[in-house]
């Protein structure tokens, strides 16, 4: 039997506490939330979101973007008694496999302050990825929802590699601001671009 879940997925909110307050409204009804990373500016104010996420008693999974590290993230959520934190790791709730990898994939131009990894720090991060239901990158897949505003594709070739190899029913990502909400498939994946409004996606998971 198939179960159809909805899963409320963001990235790169960046501070934005207006965006974040709507996110908790649009949680009441959905069954799981995904935050694709970014929450801070520049490794800076982390709590401004994060404090009134924690309001979401859905299950949530987060990984950290390129403006926060893991650690920072960690920190910050622990009063968000749903999330769990990810990053070269994974997690079941309820049934539905997830796994993350945060930062900038690959090395971005933004400088030290910017939390980036190279393709093989990222494959090796990817490595224990397996037939997943949700893959949440901050990161695109390499030429899927990555064009930035001069039309440059941004994405990871590791990330892509991923998709390609595992086929998630669902990939989630952001960064790459000019692809927000876009959705593109890789095979029988859907990768969405989401952007701090909000998207609301359907999986379905054998149960």
């Amino acid at each position: 039997m198939t179960a159809n879940l909805k899963i409320l997925c963001f990235s790169d909110l960046h501070r934005n506490q207006d965006a974040a307050r709507q996110l908790v409204r649009m949680a009441d009804d959905v069954d799981f939330v995904v935050g694709a990373g970014d929450f801070a500016n520049r490794h800076e104010g982390l709590a401004d979101t994060l404090d009134i996420l924690a309001a979401i008693d859905r299950p949530a999974v987060l990984v950290p973007g390129n403006g926060e590290t893991v650690d920072e993230l960690a920190a910050a959520a622990a009063n968000w008694k749903s999330a769990r934190v990810l990053h070269g790791n994974g997690c079941e709730i309820d049934g539905v496999s997830f796994w993350g990898v945060g930062g900038g994939i690959p090395v971005t131009p933004f400088g030290d302050w910017s939390y980036d990894f190279d393709e093989d720090q990222a494959a090796e991060m990817l490595g224990g990825c397996g037939k997943v239901d949700v893959l949440v990158v901050h990161s695109p897949p390499l030429g899927i929802v990555d064009h930035d505003s001069a039309g440059k594709v941004r994405g990871s070739a590791s990330i892509l590699d991923c998709v390609q190899r595992n086929e998630p029913k669902l990939v989630v990502c952001g960064h790459i601001h000019s692809s927000w909400t876009r959705r593109e498939t890789v095979g029988p994946s859907t990768v969405l671009n989401a952007g701090p409004g909000g998207i609301t996606m359907q999986i379905g998971v054998e149960s």
